[in-house]
């Protein structure tokens, strides 16, 4: 049996990718670290119906939902840059240690 529930946090995520164009313009593996990241920032909201989830939604509830995947967004960026950049540094250093 398989049951059909999902993450509502996910769902605004991938709309969210999708509606600013980052779906097509960011490469794959990047773009699955980033919504992991992210999604480890947020709670987790649990739904069954997507079309119920709209019906019943309340607007000030979802805004804040979404300020909140804003925010984890920005802050899961920040950190796989960060991360990127301390990566690159250590390649370099050990390229340099190699050539010596």
């Amino acid at each position: 049996m398989q049951l059909e529930i999902r993450n509502y946090y996910e769902v605004l995520l991938m709309e969210m990718l999708r509606d600013e164009g980052l779906m097509e313009e960011l490469p794959e593996e990047y773009l699955s670290d980033l919504c992991c990241v992210t999604l480890n920032q947020l709670p987790v909201r649990y739904i069954r119906h997507l079309v119920d989830t709209y019906f019943f939604e309340n607007y000030q509830e979802l805004k804040q939902m979404k300020t909140e995947i804003s925010e984890a967004l920005e802050r899961s960026r920040q950190f796989l840059k960060a991360n990127l950049q301390k990566r690159l540094k250590e390649e370099a250093e050990l390229a340099a240690e190699q050539q010596q």
